[in-house]
């Protein structure tokens, strides 16, 4: 670690006086501020900086900064998760390797994110910082005004770096308010970090899952049943990925034919077939550098299947009625609500197609399955149809909730959003009531392994859940809405296993 470094055991000596210092620091900014300047002065730079990613993975954040000699104040600037036109940091973080020039060349290299000083930056240092879990958090970056070598000193500092992440985490749960376990993990961020909506165990489960793709460019299938969302999620790993900046192209693969398929997605020359009278490029091609959402992919025929795998293999596409193949660099998200695994025991889906596609798979859940979700869901609906028509905000009757809580909801989150926006659409007195609702109540849709008392915990902790969403959590103005003493609530909420973390 200290072979390429001048006056090794004087380096070692000052390296193990900053791992003390820095492991007696009480908050986070005396902690962060530390290793910027402990990491300029043992580099000998005039700059470091520390970049921090955010428990999504959606946003790099310049968390501190030491220049000339002092700390600087700053605001909490940050960059999009894509880091576009920051291709230095987007490297060194997508790629997870140690970034080292020593001369830098602002003609050639795009440096918007160092700041500005009386002499030009000549040279570079920029790291990965891993924590406990050897995940990606942050960048660490060290710059100096001189041409120098700084390789040497990515190895002590990545080490320093991933100490102070760890005690960062450790703060973060020492801080953490009185009567909360301390979580080894921090829970995944549902609506707010990826566009969804939904804080179910299931739900938190495909959150997960979409946090380990987003800086990973392999091929995600998402499966389940019709109406659960498949096209938002695949939209969500687009618009919170490295992608972000380039196209999102979806292609539904049961909507036409195979001939008219194979043109739409590879493209074709001139005179390929009668009626191409020029060429014209296909969705791989306008994916490019992007994301390709293939819906019902188990609908496509089985020739075209063929063709799709060697794209996913070599990256290579030939249009129809060339002879010569080209690269493209697409990310492929196939979504299907059948069952791949019989279809290919059958002989209608390509072995070795499915192990292709099948590398990362996202299962999402029924409505059914995540039903202290409906009541939220139906509110979001309910307030984008009201904006829609220009309306005041409908209220609930209760009647209405309870309805819905006890609905299973074949159809999922579209039979519910479609049932929803009707209902505002019939609605006139500001009100939805239960006639506003065409919910029709099939045995197949009863879950016949629940008896009457699992019914009915069910639908009530359904609506306990909403009115403590409603009221964020405030446990004494729930329960006055609800007609309840709050020891009531309490004891109701402890029966039904509802946790302040379920809120």
């Amino acid at each position: 670690m200290f072979d390429q470094v001048p006056q090794p055991l004087r380096y070692a000596e000052a390296l193990l006086q900053r791992f003390a210092g820095l492991a007696r620091a009480a908050d986070a900014e005396r902690l962060l501020g530390g290793l910027v300047e402990a990491a300029a002065q043992l580099a000998s730079c005039e700059l470091s900086q520390l970049y921090l990613l955010d428990a999504t993975h959606t946003r790099l954040t310049l968390s501190a900064e030491w220049q000339d000699g002092l700390l600087q104040p700053r605001e909490r600037d940050s960059l999009p998760s894509d880091y576009d036109g920051e291709q230095l940091l987007q490297f060194c973080l997508c790629q997870n390797q140690v970034l080292s020039l020593h001369e830098l060349d602002r003609s050639l290299h795009q440096t918007g994110f160092l700041p500005d000083a009386a002499q030009p930056w000549r040279s570079l240092l920029c790291l990965p910082l891993l924590d406990e879990h050897r995940r990606v958090s942050g960048l660490l970056l060290c710059a100096s005004q001189l041409s120098r070598d700084l390789q040497g000193f990515a190895g002590s500092l990545g080490q320093l770096g991933a100490f102070v992440i760890a005690q960062l985490h450790l703060l973060q749960r020492l801080r953490a308010p009185s009567g909360e376990k301390p979580l080894a993990n921090p829970p995944t961020p549902c609506a707010s970090g990826y566009g969804l909506i939904g804080d179910s165990p299931r739900m938190r489960g495909v959150y997960q899952l979409i946090g380990k793709v987003l800086h990973n460019p392999v091929s995600v299938l998402l499966t389940g049943e019709t109406g659960t969302g498949k096209e938002l999620v695949a939209r969500a790993i687009h618009d919170c990925g490295l992608r972000r900046s380039q196209a999102f192209v979806v292609q539904n693969c049961a909507s036409l034919p195979e001939n008219l398929l194979e043109s739409e997605l590879f493209g074709y020359r001139k005179g390929a077939f009668t009626g191409a009278e020029r060429d014209r490029k296909g969705l791989f091609d306008a994916a490019d550098g992007g994301t390709l959402f293939l819906d019902e992919i188990g609908d496509m025929p089985l020739a075209l299947q063929a063709k799709l795998l060697r794209v996913l293999q070599e990256g290579e596409v030939r249009p129809l009625g060339s002879t010569a193949t080209h690269k493209v660099d697409v990310r492929i998200v196939a979504a299907t609500h059948r069952d791949l695994r019989a279809l290919v025991e059958e002989g209608r889906f390509r072995e070795d197609l499915f192990y292709r596609l099948s590398h990362f798979p996202i299962e999402l859940p029924p409505l059914r399955e995540r039903d202290q979700d409906i009541l939220r869901l139906a509110r979001h609906f309910a307030d984008q149809a009201s904006a829609f028509l220009q309306r005041e905000t409908c209220r609930w009757a209760d009647a209405t909730l309870e309805q819905l809580a006890g609905y299973a909801f074949p159809g999922n989150v579209r039979e519910l959003k479609g049932l929803v926006e009707r209902a505002v659409l019939l609605c006139e007195g500001g009100e939805l009531l239960p006639e506003h609702f065409n919910l029709r109540q099939d045995d197949d849709n009863v879950d016949n392994t629940l008896n009457l008392r699992e019914r009915l915990e069910r639908v009530e902790r359904n609506l306990l859940l909403d009115c403590l969403r409603k009221n964020r959590g405030n446990q004494s103005q729930a329960a006055r809405e609800l007609g309840l003493p709050r020891r009531t609530l309490l004891y109701r909420m402890d029966r039904l296993s509802i946790s302040p973390a379920d809120v």
